[in-house]
């Protein structure tokens, strides 16, 4: 190879494995990584190598012209007190390896935010049937709406209400564009309300992102019957125990719930550098054909281990 590396960087990359079977042949003798080990710190002639490292000048000699090979160092004659010699310099001081192959499409790691289920900035036409609990207790009186107003919010682990929205308000990037972003994706577990527990009782619930419906999802059931894994026991048997978890997926083809197809709502739609944050509304619409609530599950209940998770996926 002999060469040097521009800014003394050795840029490699799988799709060129003779330039890296070179450079890992180089670098595979304890001699001669002591050799540049040496030669970070000073210029040696190879004699002066020789002596720094107690290695016949033979082996020296030898490992330096693979390195120099490599491109790892390169060499300079020299006036000497016997005619020439042979002076080493290093010419590599960092080395990098794309191990992607040709035709693999890199994707930026998603943005994921889990998003507490009492962290709604609004509650938008709430209905009673409608409450919300703790991991310990009732947060406040059953059916009044106004409690969804209450600071205690932020410590829901269970929320129910027969018809209205929540709206999470959510900032995840500074520059929020249909450029830069390829999907979004939200996953969170719920189930239809009614008292108590009942099945069947299909509820219509709908998702929104920023103003436009995503879809609406037909819910068979308000889930009892048996305990939620998660479930505390101080919470009736007779109650709501459990959810399903649903996961809505937005990008620039279309909306999808669970993989299937549910509008031609796209990222371009959304309209994401047009405020400051995600708008997630989550709820049922009184005109909806079966408008019977919403139950909604924290970390701490139901069966899944999770609170609303919103995954952003970035263009490179």
């Amino acid at each position: 190879m002999a060469n040097e590396y521009p800014g003394r960087h050795a840029s490699l990359s799988i799709e060129k494995p003779e330039a890296l079977v070179e450079i890992a042949r180089a670098l595979s003798s304890p001699v001669r990584l002591d050799i540049l080990y040496a030669l970070c710190a000073d210029n040696l002639s190879v004699g002066e190598l020789s002596k720094k490292l107690n290695v016949p000048l033979s082996t020296v000699a030898l490992s330096v012209r693979v390195l120099e090979s490599a491109g790892l160092i390169r060499c300079e004659e020299r006036p000497g007190q016997h005619g020439t010699q042979k002076l080493c310099l290093s010419a590599v001081d960092t080395i990098s390896i794309n191990m992607i192959p040709p035709g693999r499409r890199f994707e930026a790691m998603p943005l994921v935010l889990s998003i507490p289920i009492g962290g709604y900035s609004v509650a938008d036409g709430i209905e009673p049937t409608c409450g919300m609990l703790s991991e310990t207790h009732s947060l406040g009186p059953m059916d009044v709406p106004s409690v969804f107003y209450s600071i205690l919010r932020f410590e829901a682990q269970l929320l129910w209400f027969k018809q209205g929205f929540l709206e999470y308000r959510v900032n995840a990037i500074d520059d929020l564009s249909a450029d830069n972003v390829d999907f979004l994706e939200l996953r969170f577990e719920a189930c239809s309300e009614a008292p108590l527990y009942r099945s069947p009782w299909p509820s219509d619930i709908s998702v929104e992102v920023n103003g436009r419906r995503l879809g609406t999802w037909t819910c068979p059931c308000d889930c009892g019957g048996r305990a939620g894994h998660l479930t505390p026991g101080w919470w009736d048997l007779t109650n709501t125990q459990f959810g399903f978890l649903t996961n809505w997926r937005v990008d620039h083809s279309g909306s999808y719930l669970d993989g299937m197809r549910l509008s031609d709502v796209s990222i371009v739609d959304l309209c994401l550098d047009s405020a400051p944050y995600i708008s997630i509304r989550i709820g049922v619409d009184p005109e909806a054909e079966h408008p019977n609530g919403i139950n909604l599950f924290g970390s701490r209940f139901g069966d899944y281990p999770q609170e609303i998770r919103l995954c952003v996926g970035y263009k490179m």
